[in-house]
């Protein structure tokens, strides 16, 4: 049996680690990895490579950044000889990026049994293009691994057939359970004491921010600066800026009300250990990113998510996730309830345990390895 494993983008890497792995413990499935080098540079893409264990890609397609149409049209221009000369029994794809619904469309055009890992997840908002990625995807695939309830439940309205529905929880969490040891070894809080004079013991919060619909409106982006200049009195901000962020305040009011705030506290992108452990460790995470909102729910951490709506509807409703939009005085709101311990406690999804990489491969060797 002959797998192709799709990866593009930051969030792919942690979710395909696990199942990279898997795949080890069965001598019949042939697993081989492209990755569609939608996100190419060293901190977005070889570092994560490096602390994750992940083989080196057998196919680098090289795509690099481009319009959403433009990178779909020349990941599936460069996807489709591969798949013509390999002649896989299945192409696996994951989450909701670019290239998880340009591989997903090859795979499929080409008669080829397509697999998505992460299905079902939906946010209501198809201004979003995760949003229309992971509805597409999800309407073309084989077989569709769920992370939570929600998917299940949306696929089926979705007329989705059950058996096509799997219901094995998280790969992202295998990665995060399976490093939180080597997370504690991270010497970046004696870099950020280095670098800024922060005591971390002394208790920060973490803030990412990447979304268009935040990072692309000054005005959205203002309100939660807004809403960062009162918190980042109490705690320090620590801030990996995303390029797309960093470039939209470079030189603008924006960036003027970022330098003026003394205890926010601007990063380059950090590798994963850094980063795991600086969540795994804060009082506070702000984020608009879907999977800092599992994380922190698996780790127990206060997340504010800054949107609208979430695709991860767990995280809301047992998990240590509010959502809370972009107002300032919605997110000031939110975080009082923080400080005067009025914020729920938080309870792990089921099947978020560790083993979702070896569930999904055992039913995918059962189920295409006896076709294959």
């Amino acid at each position: 049996m002959k797998i192709i494993n799709i990866v593009g983008a930051r969030p792919n890497f942690m979710k395909i680690a696990p199942l990279m792995a898997a795949y080890e413990k069965y001598d019949n499935i042939e697993a081989l990895l492209v990755h569609t080098g939608q996100h190419y540079d060293e901190k977005m893409s070889d570092l994560f490579f490096r602390q994750l264990g992940i083989p080196a890609p057998d196919i680098n397609l090289e795509i690099g950044s481009a319009s959403h149409a433009v990178q779909t049209a020349e990941i599936m221009k460069a996807f489709e000889p591969v798949c013509l000369a390999h002649k896989p029994d299945a192409v696996l794809v994951v989450g909701d990026v670019n290239s998880t619904i340009a591989c997903g469309l090859v795979a499929v055009k080409l008669g080829i049994k397509l697999i998505h890992v992460e299905a079902g997840l939906r946010s209501g908002d198809r201004a979003m293009p995760e949003e229309i990625n992971r509805l597409l995807t999800d309407s073309i695939a084989d077989m569709l691994f769920c992370t939570e309830a929600s998917g299940v439940d949306n696929l089926r309205a979705e007329g989705v057939s059950d058996d096509k529905i799997f219901m094995v929880g998280h790969v992202m969490i295998d990665t995060l359970l399976k490093n939180l040891q080597k997370a504690k070894e991270s010497d970046i809080h004696q870099q950020l004491n280095k670098a800024f004079g922060i005591d971390c013991g002394a208790g920060y919060a973490v803030l990412t921010m990447h979304r268009p619909s935040n990072v692309d409106d000054p005005v959205v982006f203002g309100r939660i600066l807004d809403a960062l200049e009162v918190i980042q009195n109490d705690m320090p901000i620590i801030f990996p800026v995303h390029p797309r962020t960093r470039k939209n305040i470079a030189g603008t009011a924006l960036g003027d009300k970022v330098e003026a705030m003394a205890n926010l506290h601007l990063l380059e992108p950090v590798g994963y250990f850094d980063f795991l452990k600086l969540t795994s460790n804060a009082k506070l995470v702000l984020t608009d990113s879907g999977g800092i909102q599992e994380e922190t729910t698996v780790l127990k951490i206060p997340c504010l998510t800054l949107r609208e709506n979430t695709e991860r509807p767990i995280t809301s409703d047992i998990g240590s996730n509010q959502i809370v939009g972009t107002e300032t005085q919605d997110i000031l709101d939110a975080y009082s309830r923080l400080k005067d311990g009025t914020f729920r406690q938080s309870q792990i999804p089921p099947l978020w345990d560790g083993n979702a990489a070896e569930r999904i491969v055992e039913i995918m060797a059962e189920q295409i390895g006896e076709r294959a």
